[in-house]
């Protein structure tokens, strides 16, 4: 009898210290925060950050160097801003590169070689794994403003019709802007009621932006991220949204 109680005294404890350990975080620490403000006039989908939706957005830094070694300023130097509206987010990149790549015309093949912009989404900010689901996008946007993503069919799927991309040399600089329309979870590849979801003030999202730098060579020299990444998570924003930052949809 007594040794029952004991073992009935040392299980209960055991399952109360269980319950007491916080579950597995979500995201890595040290993610950034930003409030992107709402936009009353949408910016216009040009290459030029002259629209008035941008003129009180913060601008905030791409300068994580996830892989490769350190850059000069010439060869990269990059920042961004965010605004949105109840129909779409949008994104204003602004970035010197001394070379731009688009070697691999097929836009399915090896388009993460090339110079690109990557745009990462997680609209229910859950974190985990995106790889092949949508629980969160990682938009490819190519030179040629097309945008690729891994469907559920574990293939490279072009995802174009969800953003409006151009971009502008102007100077030294190069001037992105892109509409992109936020989908939840709930997306099927190949379906045709897919709805985008509408935005609000309030609204928490996961965010991050990356760039592929390739300066003629067979594959990229950088990646260079919106969001500090240590150790093995410096390339695995494309497998797990816990990377991501926070976006706030503000007024």
């Amino acid at each position: 009898m007594i040794r029952a109680l004991q073992l009935l005294l040392m299980t209960t404890v055991s399952f109360a210290t269980a319950q007491e350990q916080p579950l597995a975080a979500s995201h890595d620490a040290d993610r950034s925060h930003y409030l992107a403000r709402f936009a009353n006039v949408a910016p216009s989908i040009d290459g030029s950050s002259n629209d008035v939706a941008w003129e009180s957005a913060q601008w905030r830094p791409l300068n994580n160097i996830w892989l490769g070694g350190p850059l000069e300023p010439t060869d990269f130097n990059g920042r961004y801003k965010v605004t949105w509206t109840e129909q779409k987010l949008y994104v204003l990149v602004e970035f010197t590169d001394d070379v731009l790549v688009d070697f691999h015309r097929d836009p399915l093949t090896q388009y993460w070689d090339d110079d690109c912009l990557e745009i990462f989404i997680d609209e229910d900010h859950s974190g985990g794994d995106h790889q092949y689901n949508h629980n969160a996008f990682a938009y490819h946007m190519s030179l040629d403003n097309r945008a690729i993503d891994i469907g559920s069919n574990k293939m490279a799927q072009e995802y174009t019709h969800h953003t409006r991309s151009q971009w502008r040399q102007q100077g030294d600089k190069v001037v992105w802007e892109i509409a992109v329309d936020i989908y939840n979870d709930k997306y099927r590849d190949n379906a045709d009621d897919n709805q985008p979801v509408e935005l609000k003030v309030g609204k928490v999202m996961g965010f991050m932006l990356a760039y592929c730098d390739n300066d003629r060579s067979e594959l990229r020299e950088h990646f260079i991220g919106s969001e500090h990444a240590a150790g093995d998570h410096k390339d695995r924003g494309w497998i797990d949204a816990g990377l991501f930052g926070t976006l706030e949809l503000t007024d």
